[in-house]
């Protein structure tokens, strides 16, 4: 069975940044021990976008499945609080999900 990647494509206006980027930095340790997670990565635009990439690599598609219905949405609840008490307002102002199966894949070689 291929592994999926799963890319989370965030519209960031300038001024979000440094928030998003907190917020993913506070939920640190939040994915890496659900079953079936193999990778994340934050990617920040460099030229010309506002948009984020949020790259998770996952054993099935069921486990990313898995991991939606119950840890992500519990992070989200539990978000800090904003300054009246209630839920932040999201940093992204959209978002788009990708998702592709892993047909080929390498590392540098050992040795």
């Amino acid at each position: 069975m291929a592994s999926v990647v799963k890319i989370n494509v965030l519209t960031v206006p300038t001024e979000m940044r440094e928030t998003l980027e907190q917020r993913f930095a506070s939920r640190a340790g939040s994915v890496e021990n659900s079953d079936g997670f193999e990778w994340f990565e934050l990617l920040r635009p460099v030229e010309g976008t506002e948009q984020y990439l949020v790259y998770t690599r996952w054993a099935s598609e069921e486990h990313f499945k898995a991991w939606m219905e119950g840890p992500m949405q519990a992070a989200h609840r539990q978000g800090p609080p904003n300054a009246e008490g209630g839920q932040p307002k999201p940093a992204a102002s959209g978002s788009t999900l990708w998702s592709f199966e892993v047909v080929q894949s390498t590392g540098p070689k050992q040795g």
